[in-house]
């Protein structure tokens, strides 16, 4: 029977993960591939700590070098995260014929380009199931039985921390410094939560998206990304009177040859599947020419959700391998030479409707001013709401416009926050409540 010996770069919870289920579902593993996988090493800085998984008969070490250079070794597995050194490991590891199983959206958001050429080159695969929606097999349908189809759009719910914190923030009314304190005392979120809560997760992980959706190469600065720090319990409560919920949205969008490619809070209708995915699941929606809408959803992350990932991509190689197949699909479900550079949709060209409040001081006339700059921009009012009077003399003024591009929402608001009776910024959230 043929072995596949394999190699871990990095021990943390994802990788422990993954020896756990390497030797847990052995067996199953075999009868599946009618082949034997078996790790061989283990890299990482800490080899002593237990990780309460059995590493007999496995090699830990410090040192990548003789992991990566090991000729017994035909698979490598990265968990170590981050650009470097993962970037140099992976070239590394292709350098020396090894296929590349990574979870690493950040790697190939910003360096996959290189790494698939120098895979290509050197005749081996890279793949990355558990670098979006971790556990869910998205990745892998798009490239498989969805490959017939020509995708209009892809929306994911994609980061477990940012749907947490809106999830609590909804169903229990609190704040989102309160929600954020609670997320990282469970582990839910960081010590530094940025990557998080600004979006930049979620951006990675759509730039991965968009590349094998729409076949085309994505720079991650091209993609406009906004975070949730800014939304409050307030907004939320407003949300719910309207008949939605705030998610954080990972949009993609075919738009008549160019690429919408946004990540940002949006408030989708309540009674919309995605709306109804709450805490740290995931959810990723794609509309297809024939298969319409179709909906992913599972626990996006977490060590064993991810680990299944990974090893999927493990068992996929092992099939191909033990066929005598190489690269039976390329990194991005495209032939490589037909991978494109679509154009990314400036947002000022971005049409949507808009939820907008504003603090405004109590006084005649405010009201008609704010509309009266709205329409001189061009952007119709659907309904409004203005709270009752309150002892400081500021209160809330809601409105929910029509369909409106982005640049003319801009600089109506940019012109009604330097109006004297409006107090602070404006606030204002995109909705999306046409996905059908």
């Amino acid at each position: 029977m043929k072995e596949i010996k394999i190699g871990l770069l990095g021990f943390g919870t994802i990788g422990a993960g993954v020896v756990k289920l390497l030797a847990s579902n052995s067996a199953l593993l075999t009868e599946k591939t009618g082949t034997r996988i078996s790790l061989k090493s283990i890299v990482d800085l800490d080899i002593t700590t237990d990780r309460g998984v059995n590493t007999e008969g496995i090699i830990l070490t410090r040192t990548a070098e003789e992991v990566l250079t090991d000729p017994e070794i035909s698979v490598i597995i990265e968990l170590i995260g981050g650009y470097e050194p993962a970037r140099s490991f992976v070239l590394k590891a292709i350098s020396h014929g090894k296929h590349v199983v990574t979870a690493n959206k950040a790697l190939l958001a910003v360096h996959g380009e290189e790494i698939y050429a120098a895979a290509k080159a050197n005749g081996v695969e890279v793949l990355f199931e558990a670098a979006v929606g971790g556990g869910i097999p998205v990745l892998s349908a798009i490239k498989g039985n969805l490959a017939g189809n020509r995708f209009s759009t892809v929306l994911g719910i994609v980061n477990g921390t940012c749907n947490y914190i809106l999830t609590r923030m909804t169903h229990d009314g609190a704040d989102f410094s309160e929600v954020l304190k609670s997320a990282q005392e469970l582990g839910y979120a960081e010590a530094d939560p940025t990557f998080d809560i600004e979006g930049v997760d979620t951006a990675h992980k759509l730039c991965l998206l968009l590349s094998l959706c729409f076949g085309t190469k994505i720079d991650l600065k091209d993609i406009y990304s906004e975070g949730i720090t800014s939304i409050s319990s307030e907004d939320v409560d407003f949300a719910k009177s309207f008949g939605y919920r705030i998610k954080l949205l990972a949009i993609g969008k075919m738009d008549d040859g160019q690429i919408e490619a946004r990540v940002h809070p949006t408030m989708i209708p309540i009674d919309y599947p995605l709306a109804d995915v709450h805490g740290v699941f995931n959810a990723i929606r794609l509309t297809g020419d024939f298969i319409g809408p179709v909906m992913f959803y599972g626990r996006g992350a977490g060590m064993d959700a991810t680990a299944s990932a990974v090893v999927g991509d493990v068992i996929d190689l092992s099939r191909s391998m033990g066929a005598g197949i190489s690269r039976r699909c390329a990194p991005l479900g495209y032939l490589d030479e037909k991978v494109s550079t679509l154009t990314i949709k400036p947002m000022g060209e971005i049409v949507s409707k808009y939820y907008i409040r504003f603090q405004a001081l109590d006084r005649p006339g405010v009201l008609a001013r704010i509309a009266g700059a709205l329409g001189a921009s061009g952007i119709s009012i659907a309904s409004m709401l203005q709270s009752a009077r309150s002892a400081s003399e500021v209160v809330p003024i809601v409105i929910m416009t029509h369909e409106a591009r982005e640049s003319d929402m801009r600089r109506a608001l940019a012109e009604i926050d330097t109006y004297e009776v409006i107090r602070g910024k404006s606030t204002f959230i995109r909705i999306e409540d046409n996905l059908e």
